[in-house]
């Protein structure tokens, strides 16, 4: 990722990456499989769609939509592998970049 230009806060542009191959230590119930095997590990809200795991209705706060709270801590999954992830809709800050002025290059090995 092109950094553009940082303000020196906790939020500034920083390259991030996921070095993990998430897919093959996916948990099995979020996995996504194709004829190829495991194509994909969805998030809880995409492979659950309750509100306590997509953050909506009684749970669309930071206060009650906490990972801690969930039978199965999903988030802490995708953090152990992947530091720099944004998991949910109030996962960590410091997964969270502003970046201004940049150009994105994804690149899947």
């Amino acid at each position: 990722m092109d950094s553009g230009a940082a303000d020196g806060s906790q939020y500034s542009c920083k390259e991030v990456s996921c070095r993990a191959n998430v897919n093959e230590i996916c948990p099995s119930e979020l996995r996504q499989s194709g004829s190829g095997g495991v194509v994909a590990c969805k998030s809880a809200c995409l492979a659950f769609n309750s509100d306590e795991y997509c953050c909506r209705g009684a749970h669309d706060k930071p206060e009650t939509c906490r990972s801690s709270d969930w039978s199965v801590d999903y988030p802490r999954f995708f953090k152990n592998a992947c530091p720099d992830a944004y998991s949910y809709a109030y996962d960590d800050h410091k997964s969270t970049f502003t970046c201004s002025n940049t150009g994105y290059r994804v690149q899947f090995g």
